[in-house]
């Protein structure tokens, strides 16, 4: 009898905590939000990367071990939008509707979202294949800003450095940047200035001036991302980004979705039941905060708006 009371008592100290956590939860930032519950939409999947959305209320992400890019519908359908997808992780849409996509197999691709004719835009630089990329970015112009670290490529890894690079509308490809361990996630400021990089290997963001596009200028420390406790050493880095409409960052970390404004300055924290990968902005307001995290997909409700690219508007 006692044991049971024991359990009892366990059981009902951790259903506090969990509750006790989803209220901290759910602190709003002032004038970020949320504005409500996070909600998981979808799960059982294999591991969730790049939501993006086109404007209309249309979703995709990627399920990278499973080989598809899903998409969403204005009504919440869930649906297979390409597979195999070449276990894309980082998408974006263009103006005129085209799908954007990082193959970790090694390509820079594009997808017709009618046809669902895939194009390789690009698959290798100084005739070596890409190590793995992971996610991109697209300017006023129609090139492309993404990153190529490590994860999932073959070892060796083919290029021998970690590196981001730009696709210019040409076909032309430069390497910019190979100054940081695992460059992953990447966004454009609202004027198309400055390029931010998170690296998911050091707790840095770094932030580039943009000189013209696909050349960049110098660097400066935009922001360091808050630890859990206990952590120690440079790790702890950031996997995904976006942008709101007021220059607010939103970082995906291990905490959860970390939110900084323009200058660099923390603003708190929104945090999801499982460890986010990736985030963005969607629905028909822009008001909706998506966020792809391990086997599934939340939605929560936001006061901030997000940001359209003239790119991707």
């Amino acid at each position: 009898m006692r044991f049971r009371q024991l359990t009892i008592v366990a059981a009902t100290l951790n259903a506090l905590l969990f509750i006790g956590m989803f209220a901290q939860a759910a602190d709003p930032i002032p004038g970020i939000g949320p504005d409500g519950e996070v909600q998981k939409l979808f799960g059982d999947l294999g591991f969730t990367e790049g939501p993006a959305a086109d404007g209309q209320g249309n979703l995709y992400f990627t399920d990278i071990p499973a080989n598809r890019i899903h998409k969403v519908n204005a009504d919440g359908d869930l649906s297979v939008f390409l597979e195999p997808s070449g276990h894309c992780n980082g998408v974006m849409l263009d103006a005129a509707g085209t799908l954007y996509a990082c193959s970790m197999d090694g390509r820079l691709i594009s997808v017709d979202v009618e046809s669902k004719q895939v194009t390789a835009l690009a698959d290798s630089y100084d005739g070596k294949r890409f190590n793995a990329p992971n996610d991109l970015v697209i300017d006023r112009t129609g090139g492309i800003y993404f990153t190529d670290p490590r994860f999932r490529a073959p070892n060796p890894w083919p290029q021998g450095k970690e590196a981001v690079y730009y696709r210019a509308p040409d076909g032309a490809v430069t390497r910019l940047a190979d100054d940081h361990p695992a460059p992953n996630g990447v966004i454009l400021s609202l004027d198309e200035q400055k390029l931010y990089v998170i690296p998911s290997m050091e707790k840095r963001m770094w932030e580039y001036q943009i000189e013209a596009p696909g050349k960049l200028g110098p660097r400066r420390l935009f922001c360091e991302l808050v630890q859990p406790e206990g952590a120690t050493g440079a790790g702890g880095g950031g996997d995904g980004l976006t942008i709101d409409s007021k220059g607010n960052l939103y970082i995906t970390s291990r905490l959860g979705v970390q939110v900084f404004d323009p200058t660099g300055g923390h603003l708190g924290i929104i945090e999801f039941p499982e460890v986010p990968a990736n985030v963005t902005f969607g629905g028909k307001d822009l008001q909706t905060l998506y966020v792809t995290a391990r086997t599934s997909l939340y939605a929560v409700k936001m006061q901030a708006r997000g940001h359209l690219f003239p790119g991707a508007d």
